[in-house]
C-alpha cells in the first residue's frame, strides 16, 4: 500500500515478532487530539518511553480526516515539545469512512506477483476510483474456490489525498511518516488477547474514539473483520450540550459520572445518554452480528473495550447484553513496561484507555 517512497502501509493483526533495540513512534491523529506513543525493544522487553497528548482546535480534523494540515501540524509541534520525544520518525493511523476493508479471495500466485497485480484484481470492488487508492492486502490463509488454489485476506484500500493529508499533517510539524498504518490493526496490537488458546470463540476489540469507532474480530491475532463506525464519545457529549445547554467540560463530566446521572435533577440527562448509548450499543451488535452471520463463525468469546469514549458510564454493561458475552476493558500497557515516561501512576492509569492506537501503531513497527 504504498504511494511514495517514504511512505508504506503494513497490514495484519495483532501477532507482533520484535526486534531487539529498536525503537518506534505511533502517532494517533484523532478527531479531538493528536497522541503519540514511543516504545522500546530492548532484551525481549518492550517499554513506554514516552507519552503524550495534545487537543486539536475544533474542526482541524472531520471525523478522522485532517482537514487543516496547518493547524494540525501545529498541535503536533506542541506535542513533541510537551512530551520530549526523541525521534522525527513516525508511524500514522488512518480510520476513517475514506477507508474501505474487505475479506476476499484472489487467485494464488507469489507473493511479488501479487503486489504488482493487485490494483487490476480489485478494480471492480474499490468504492473509489483505483488510481486514486492506496491499497495493501493482508494474506489470511490459503483456501480452495471451485478447486482452484486461492489467497483468502482482507483488502484495504484508502484515499489517497485522505493519507496525504495526514503525512502533511507530521511533515509540518517537522516528522517523517515512514509507514501508514490502519488504525484498527494497531487497536488489536496493543487491546486484543492475542494468545487465545483456549477461547471458546473470536473476539472482538472495539476502540471508541471522540467521533470515530473502530471494531475488530480476531482469532488468535488474526483479522477477520473490521468495521469502522462514524460514532463515538462526543455524539453523547454534543446531544447534552445541544439539548441541555451546559458546558463541554459538563456535559463530559455527566456522561461518565454515574453519582451525577443518578440524582434526581438529572432525568433529562439520563434519557439523553441513554439514547445516544442505545443508538450506539446497536450499531456494534449489528457489526458482530454481520460478522457471526456471514462467516459461520462460533459466538464470540469476548469483547474487549478501549478508547475515550468507551468510558462513558453503563456502556460495557449495554454491550455485554447486547452481544451476548463478557465484556472487558483493554490494557494497552498490559505488555509493556513502564519506562521513565514522566507520569505518575495515576497518570499512567488515566491515560492507558486513550494510548491504545499510538502504542499498537508503535508495536507494529518494532
Amino acid at each position: 500500500m504504498r504511494k511514495e517512497a517514504a511512505t508504506k502501509t503494513v497490514g495484519g493483526g495483532g501477532r507482533v515478532e520484535t526486534v531487539a533495540g529498536r525503537t518506534a513512534i505511533g502517532l494517533d491523529i484523532g478527531t479531538s487530539s493528536v497522541r503519540a506513543a514511543q516504545v522500546t525493544v530492548s532484551k525481549g522487553s518492550v517499554t513506554l518511553d514516552r507519552f503524550g497528548q495534545v487537543a486539536l482546535p475544533p474542526g482541524a480534523v472531520r471525523d478522522g480526516e485532517v482537514v487543516d494540515s496547518d493547524a494540525v501540524g501545529a498541535s503536533i509541534k506542541q506535542l513533541w515539545s510537551s512530551a520530549k520525544f526523541t525521534k522525527k520518525d513516525v508511524v500514522i493511523g488512518i480510520s476513517n469512512q475514506k477507508v474501505f476493508v474487505r475479506l476476499i479471495d484472489v487467485p494464488w500466485m507469489p507473493a511479488d506477483d501479487l503486489k504488482s497485480s493487485l490494483k487490476y484484481q480489485v478494480a471492480d470492488l474499490v468504492p473509489m476510483p483505483i488510481d486514486e487508492a492506496v491499497l495493501d492486502f493482508v494474506a489470511l490463509e490459503e483456501v480452495l474456490v471451485d478447486n482452484a488454489r486461492s489467497i483468502r485476506g482482507l483488502l484495504v484500500a484508502a484515499s489517497q489525498d485522505m493519507v496525504l493529508g495526514a503525512i502533511r499533517a507530521a511533515q509540518k510539524a517537522g516528522l517523517r511518516a515512514s509507514t501508514v498504518d490502519l488504525t484498527p490493526f494497531a487497536v488489536l496490537r496493543a487491546a486484543g488477547t492475542i494468545d487465545s488458546a483456549g477461547m471458546s470463540g473470536p473476539e472482538a476489540v472495539v476502540d471508541v474514539g471522540s467521533r470515530v469507532t473502530n471494531i475488530v474480530v480476531h482469532e488468535g491475532g488474526v483479522p477477520k473483520f473490521v468495521r469502522i463506525l462514524l460514532l463515538g464519545g462526543d455524539d453523547i457529549t454534543g446531544a447534552l450540550v445541544e439539548r441541555l445547554g451546559v458546558t463541554m467540560a459538563d456535559a463530559e463530566q455527566l456522561k461518565r459520572d454515574p453519582a451525577l446521572l443518578a440524582s434526581p435533577h438529572s432525568a433529562d440527562a439520563r434519557r439523553i445518554v441513554d439514547a445516544a448509548l442505545t443508538e450506539f450499543v446497536d450499531e456494534v451488535r449489528g457489526s458482530v452480528d454481520y460478522y457471526l452471520a456471514t462467516s459461520g463463525s462460533r459466538p464470540l468469546a469476548r469483547l474487549v473495550l478501549s478508547g475515550g469514549g468507551s468510558l462513558s458510564d453503563g456502556l460495557a454493561q449495554r454491550l455485554a447484553t447486547a452481544v451476548r458475552t463478557q465484556v472487558e476493558y483493554g490494557r494497552a500497557f498490559g505488555q509493556l513496561t513502564i519506562g521513565k515516561t514522566g507520569l505518575g501512576p495515576e497518570q499512567v492509569r488515566f491515560v492507558e484507555p486513550l494510548a491504545a492506537v499510538p502504542v499498537g501503531l508503535a508495536m507494529g513497527a518494532v
